[in-house]
């Protein structure tokens, strides 16, 4: 048995983190608009990324005789209007997304709940990838995204990104 501030505190991550892909949706969405198909890829194949995080949580508290309560996924609020727009509240929410799944682990490690504390340990680890892609995208912009080819190069390079499901086995 989980418990119950660790089950009700990854319940709650379980909307995020479909916050997080209707976020990155959104990004998708505004990328394509500008003709940037491949910065338009990344972000569709990282909603799919969140959406997968949020499912394997669900699993988690089922398979530990738990109730999962969805909630509703607010509309993403960012004003985009820069190419970099996306980028730096991508980073920005990242980070919010590491002190949220940080609280967890914490809560879990005050309850001496080892199971989750071993559950989380992949998705501290995915976060330290997840912000360091976004700080690196952002880099890579201000480098050469105010260059047609630079900016041409980047978009090729992330319409490459292909979906890869998680490897976390429950």
């Amino acid at each position: 048995m989980l418990d119950k501030k660790v089950s009700q505190l990854i319940n709650e991550q379980i909307n995020k983190e479909l916050y997080s892909a209707y976020l990155y949706l959104d990004f998708s969405i505004f990328y394509e608009q500008q003709g940037l198909d491949g910065f338009a890829n990344w972000y569709m194949v990282q909603a799919q990324e969140e959406r997968d995080h949020a499912i394997l949580m669900l699993k988690y508290l089922q398979l530990n005789g738990e109730k999962v309560t969805l909630s509703a996924v607010e509309k993403p609020d960012k004003e985009l209007n820069e190419l970099i727009d996306p980028l730096k509240f991508g980073f920005e929410h990242e980070q919010y997304v590491t002190s949220l799944i940080n609280d967890i682990y914490a809560a879990a490690y005050d309850a001496k709940d080892f199971r989750s504390m071993q559950f989380l340990d992949w998705f501290v680890k995915e976060q330290l990838e997840e912000e360091k892609s976004a700080d690196d995208m952002i880099k890579k912009m201000e480098l050469f995204g105010n260059d047609s080819k630079g900016l041409y190069s980047l978009d090729a390079e992330y319409a490459a990104r292909i979906y890869t499901a998680p490897s976390l086995v429950l």
